[in-house]
């Protein structure tokens, strides 16, 4: 590893990056990070110091994610590029996120941009099968709530700083309902884990949307076979589910059930096609 302990500590400095900060953003454990700072390096540290000199020199960390490919990384490093001197990440707006060009596919959090690789098959086919077992109990019960599919803009805390694109999600209260997409919080949020999300839906998103007042966020693993459901009245203690059986929404007092079975065959039959 060629970057030093003074120089990690000026970046740092200059940033403003919290160890917590600098461990989200490149993926390297806390402890690692605290021992490495405190001046105490083993080789065993080699692999995950190298992920944190590529964040700092590239300033990556303002839109590292976790799978991220070299290409995505060079495209989106043209059009910050435009903005370089300008503005950093934490300090981009709805105005640079309406400006981006309109095949890159990105959410803004907190001012910080983040690129989104397409979703795979797989991912598609799942958030499909939920968005239409929710869309024909709404109907059949002949519900207000709507149901919506990504790509669909959610600004979820009414500000220029905030606008995300949940892969589906119900919205009961209508007159949140703009031109653009939404302003407010969804009721129900589910995100398909991938490569390139896992890190983000795991930990920024689920902080935005319970903080937000999303009553519930559901997070479907196809790798590990799992749902995750966060109740928002549960202050983030997450209900586990292995994808057998069913489970019913708590939005709608468990009537609203989702064979998880039927999510678990996807995976059996286009497993090779996810990310």
């Amino acid at each position: 590893m060629s970057i030093t302990l003074a120089e990690i500590l000026r970046i740092k400095a200059e940033k403003g990056y919290s160890v917590s900060k600098l461990s989200e953003y490149s993926g390297v454990p806390v402890e690692t990070l605290q021992k490495f700072l405190a001046g105490n390096t083993t080789d065993t540290m080699e692999a995950d110091l190298a992920a944190l000199e590529n964040v700092l020199f590239q300033d990556a960390c303002t839109y590292h994610l976790d799978g991220i490919s070299p290409n995505m990384v060079a495209e989106a490093q043209s059009y910050y590029s435009t903005l370089q001197g300008k503005k950093r990440q934490g300090e981009y707006t709805l105005e640079d996120y309406h400006n981006m060009p309109e095949d890159r596919r990105a959410e803004l959090i907190d001012g910080v941009i983040y690129d989104m690789a397409s979703p795979s098959p797989l991912h598609q086919m799942i958030a499909g099968m939920v968005y239409a077992r929710i869309l024909a109990f709404i109907e059949k019960n002949k519900g207000d709530c709507i149901p919506f599919i990504a790509p669909a803009d959610v600004q979820l805390d009414c500000d220029d700083r905030t606008m995300v694109q949940p892969d589906v999600f119900i919205l009961c209260k209508q007159d949140r309902l703009r031109r653009f997409g939404i302003c407010g919080a969804p009721d129900f949020v589910l995100e398909v884990l991938s490569g390139s999300t896992r890190k983000k839906d795991m930990t920024v998103k689920l902080t935005k949307y319970m903080e937000a007042g999303v009553k519930e966020y559901w997070v479907i693993d196809p790798e590990k076979r799992l749902l995750i459901v966060y109740i928002g009245e549960e202050e983030g203690i997450p209900r586990l589910y292995p994808l057998q059986g069913d489970v019913g929404m708590n939005l709608y007092d468990g009537n609203l059930r989702i064979d998880l079975n039927e999510i678990n065959g996807l995976i059996d039959r286009f497993g090779s096609l996810a990310e």
